[in-house]
């Protein structure tokens, strides 16, 4: 369907019960005189960029966990929720754990300690909560749902540290075992039916954790990537398996870049880089430029946001509006700078922000009360649903600029040729603003603290 000069509004509003609501149309129209002092936002759709490979979230033990304790119509109000395109918000992407991350109710692996061998592989684990959840999130989405895998460590035994938590690094002997444990779990999930998109070399690479961590420099990761994991990837036949390197924040995305794919034999191997949100934990600013920075330098290297939550957990701030507009801002800088996808951290937690074996408690878009069964929806929940729900894999980003600072902006062109504008007020007052798709115009208004979605 092309762009249509009949607009539907779908708003978020704080103090409102406005939650992904059609909010009227408006007319695009020609002839309106544009004055120095207005606020607009500019959409040219014939200028355009990066595909969408998609929106969505991660299922992780924990999330697998909680979900199971959820009545069947609980657990069919969930998948809506978040896979149906029409009653929930539609992701299209999906991330898990290669065995164990903070987000399991204990560490485990998929072999015996000291099985270099890995005789004894077995994800016997995951039959019991992820897998299931993973195969109804694929039937939910329709049959089709891109997931990726990440390790959070290796095996105890593996290790400098001979323990999973607290970081340390791979042991020089066990590079190759390693890189066969990779196989081995693509090779176990897909004969359960599921089957894996891609994986990541080492989820924050560069972070010493007190759950499971383990650290590769920008040279050790190149050199495990070109030297074992990409061979033998390839060598069992996953050439088609993408493979995202860093996977850790933005701050130093871009030097991390330029050791790993400014080496062709490792670059060879790389789909593209993942990176987090979490620079902004010591205090400094989004380093959303460095996300240009990269996809500027290395052009046909896609790049991710692989992970993102809202950390310190409070069920007093379950509806804190700022969590919202934290994922609203990062989404539409992160798109606007080039990253293909977003994928955030815990679908679902329960009451307390876990389980998590290491009390690192945070929030997730929906939560369960699992003493009463109920879901809790949160603002992130919507927020991240004007982007989803609406902007579809293989949309085309389309040029997109504000006038002024006071409102930020996004737009992408469907495949069915729909286009999608998302935009978004972080102040306190509500805004008039021209809403130009090319010379075409219509005034919008959008609330305070909002977020809107604008089709055409």
């Amino acid at each position: 369907m092309p762009t249509s000069a009949t607009v539907t509004i779908y708003t978020t509003a704080q103090d409102t019960g406005q939650r992904l609501s059609q909010a009227g149309t408006v007319t695009l129209k020609g002839g309106h005189a544009l004055t120095e002092v207005e606020n607009s936002v500019f959409v040219d759709p014939t200028r355009r960029f990066q595909s969408l490979l998609g929106i969505g979230g991660a299922i992780t033990d924990s999330t697998a966990e909680v979900y199971a304790t959820l009545a069947p119509e609980k657990r069919a109000e969930f998948m809506r929720a978040y896979y149906d395109r029409e009653a929930g918000i539609g992701y299209s992407l999906a991330r898990t754990t290669i065995h164990s991350s903070d987000f399991s109710s204990a560490s485990y692996t998929y072999v015996k300690e000291g099985d270099k061998a890995l005789a004894s592989f077995s994800i016997d684990h995951d039959r019991r909560a992820r897998l299931p959840m993973i195969k109804q999130a694929i039937a939910a989405a329709g049959g089709e749902l891109p997931l990726f895998a990440s390790p959070w460590s290796a095996p105890a035994f593996m290790k400098t540290t001979g323990n999973m938590l607290r970081g340390g690094a791979l042991l020089p002997e066990y590079r190759q075992a390693w890189a066969n444990y990779f196989v081995r779990f693509i090779q176990a999930y897909e004969k359960e039916g599921v089957p894996i998109w891609g994986i990541t070399v080492q989820n924050e690479p560069m972070a010493t954790q007190t759950w499971e961590s383990m650290l590769y420099t920008a040279e050790e990761e190149r050199d495990f990537l070109k030297d074992y994991l990409g061979p033998t990837m390839h060598a069992a036949g996953y050439a088609d398996k993408k493979i995202i390197v860093w996977d850790h924040n933005r701050d130093i995305m871009l030097y991390r870049a330029q050791v790993i794919l400014g080496d062709p034999e490792a670059a060879r191997y790389a789909w593209g880089l993942g990176f987090h949100w979490y620079e902004t934990w010591a205090g400094f600013d989004p380093m959303f430029r460095n996300v240009a920075a990269v996809t500027e330098a290395f052009p046909d290297k896609p790049v991710l946001l692989t992970e993102a939550a809202v950390e310190k957990f409070d069920p007093a701030r379950y509806q804190h509006w700022p969590n919202a507009e934290r994922y609203g801002t990062s989404m539409i800088h992160d798109l606007n700078n080039g990253a293909v996808g977003w994928t955030d951290w815990n679908m679902l937690l329960d009451q307390k922000g876990g389980p998590n074996h290491v009390d690192n408690y945070c929030f997730a878009p929906l939560h369960a009360d699992t003493r009463t069964g109920e879901l809790i929806y949160t603002p992130s929940y919507y927020y991240i649903g004007h982007f989803s729900k609406f902007i579809r894999p293989q949309a085309r980003r389309v040029s997109t600029a504000t006038s002024r600072s006071t409102l930020l902006a996004t737009s992408f062109v469907n495949p069915d040729g729909r286009l999608a504008t998302v935009v978004m007020n972080p102040t306190d007052k509500a805004i008039d603003y021209n809403f130009y798709v090319g010379q075409a115009s219509a005034v919008v208004t959008i609330p305070a603290r909002a977020i809107q979605t604008l089709v055409n």
